[in-house]
């Protein structure tokens, strides 16, 4: 919780995505269905100088960002990712300019193959999300948005991010690959040419990599039993 407390602390920092881009063709990521998507927040910390949330609201709004990004992916092999709410800033509305926070949310992700019954990163994956940079967030959103809108900004980019690093991991590791191959080296071989950061698309946030299946139906259901986050 040290690196929680230091981000509450700096309260300035640069937003690192933009979430805003649901209408357009989903990135690529192999073979993934989205199975469950599970959000908890057992040991939600809320930062200093920010507005309350509770923990069912933190759930619903991440549900609901993590069910809109995910559930575009129409492959035919199962993955439940698990998400733990771990900490928030809610910027407070009426802070003087020279002290206005910027809202933030720190979030730990599981990512789980359905077929393999086993976690494809063994440790949580922290992610770090603070609020875009606009002309209604400029001086701190707390003075131009209200709570709930503050929460639906981050949770869209925390999912977005999420997914910046699932595609980062296939395209290191072939998580969602049938065969379980980087995405990257086929890509490599089908333009005949090397493999750079820019061909693959790879995500310019800063997430860093941790840690691959039998096919289902086109349109497979989750296991009755959701695996849990950690």
């Amino acid at each position: 919780m040290i690196r929680l407390f230091a981000l509450f602390a700096l309260g300035l920092v640069a937003a690192c995505t933009d979430p805003n881009d649901l209408d357009e063709t989903p990135a690529y990521l192999g073979n993934f269905h989205l199975g469950h998507n599970v959000v908890v927040a057992p040991n939600l910390i809320k930062g200093p100088a920010s507005r309350e949330a509770t923990r069912e609201e933190w759930v619903d709004a991440v549900t609901r960002a993590m069910t809109d990004r995910f559930g575009r992916y129409d492959g035919t092999r199962l993955y439940h990712l698990g998400v733990s709410v771990e900490g928030y800033v809610l910027a407070l509305p009426g802070v003087p300019v020279v002290a206005s926070p910027k809202s933030a949310l720190i979030l730990n992700v599981t990512a789980w193959d359905d077929a393999a019954g086993r976690k494809l990163n063994d440790k949580p994956h922290m992610v770090t999300v603070v609020e875009s940079f606009s002309t209604s967030t400029l001086l701190g959103s707390g003075l131009t948005q209200s709570r709930e809108k503050q929460m639906e900004n981050l949770s869209r980019n925390a999912a977005k991010l999420i997914q910046n690093w699932l595609v980062q991991q296939n395209n290191e590791f072939g998580w969602f690959e049938d065969d379980g191959r980087p995405a990257k080296e086929k890509i490599s071989v089908l333009t005949g040419a090397p493999t750079t950061q820019a061909e693959v698309d790879f995500p310019e946030a800063e997430l860093a990599p941790e840690d691959a299946a039998a096919e289902v139906d086109t349109a497979p259901a989750p296991p009755a039993e959701a695996p849990p986050t950690e």
